[in-house]
């Protein structure tokens, strides 16, 4: 769809919105839930969802020795099925050196230079994505714990601002879209409610994995706002008010989404 139209199409969805605000837990979906049955059937396929491929490459890492300490994963955590399992789940959580939350890319690269004394992982590179998956695959089917931790509420309360915030030169908010007209059309694609429990994904109209941080900027350039960089701490408020808003809800690492 050329961008008029789509522009079109978007501003009439939300001029006709109900104002319907905040989702109750009783009527949160999955994105797999707007998705086709054939899409939704690739995803709970482990042999036909492509995230898989990305999995295996994590399993690998995770039992490979890097950096000046010659240290793997695996030494310091051993197997990832039985140390890792809910740990997903409850990220962002709060980092004490830091004095702020950190997501799990986050960690995982805090591990590689601290523990390991190797290079941090690129943001969106492969063997980050691969370890992120094989982490949150750990998770799958649990629910989405967030961290009852008060330190946490500050940057989780500046994350709801974000949503809630219009942005960009369409002037629209993450909640305009994903709150108030979730079910509803835009053009072909219907909107789905923008939880983030399964990220990392495969999305077929990448044709490859990305994170949670890739579809936000995503979005904003789709509102024509200037994308905060990888990394940036909006982005980690915003996933630790979006995996609170979605508590209890499955994990579904890796995903699939169109």
């Amino acid at each position: 769809m050329s961008p008029l139209p789509l522009l079109i199409a978007l501003v009439a969805v939300l001029v006709s919105a109900t104002g319907r605000a905040e989702i109750p837990l009783d009527q949160r979906k999955s994105g797999a839930d707007f998705m086709s049955a054939a899409t939704r059937a690739m995803q709970d396929d482990d042999t036909a969802n492509p995230a898989m491929l990305s999995t295996l490459e994590g399993e690998s890492l995770w039992s490979q020795k890097a950096g000046g300490a010659d240290k793997s994963c695996a030494d310091c955590h051993g197997a990832a099925p039985q140390s890792m399992k809910g740990v997903a789940a409850r990220y962002p959580a709060y980092d004490v050196s830091r004095n702020a939350p950190i997501d799990l890319s986050g960690r995982i690269n805090a591990c590689r230079t601290e523990r390991q004394k190797a290079e941090a992982f690129k943001p969106e590179s492969p063997p980050l994505l691969a370890l992120s998956a094989y982490i949150g695959l750990q998770s799958r089917g649990m629910p989405v714990a967030p961290p009852d931790d008060a330190r946490l509420a500050a940057f989780r309360a500046r994350g709801e601002a974000l949503w809630s915030r219009r942005i960009g030169q369409l002037n629209f908010s993450c909640a305009q879209c994903h709150d108030d007209n979730w079910g509803r059309r835009l053009g072909s694609a219907l909107l789905p409610q923008a939880h983030p429990n399964a990220y990392p994904i495969y999305r077929l109209d990448w044709q490859g994995m990305g994170s949670l941080q890739r579809r936000f900027r995503n979005c904003m350039s789709g509102v024509r706002a200037e994308a905060f960089p990888y990394g940036a701490q909006e982005f980690i408020d915003l996933e630790l008010f979006l995996m609170y808003r979605a508590r209890g809800m499955k994990m579904e690492t890796p995903g699939v989404r169109p």
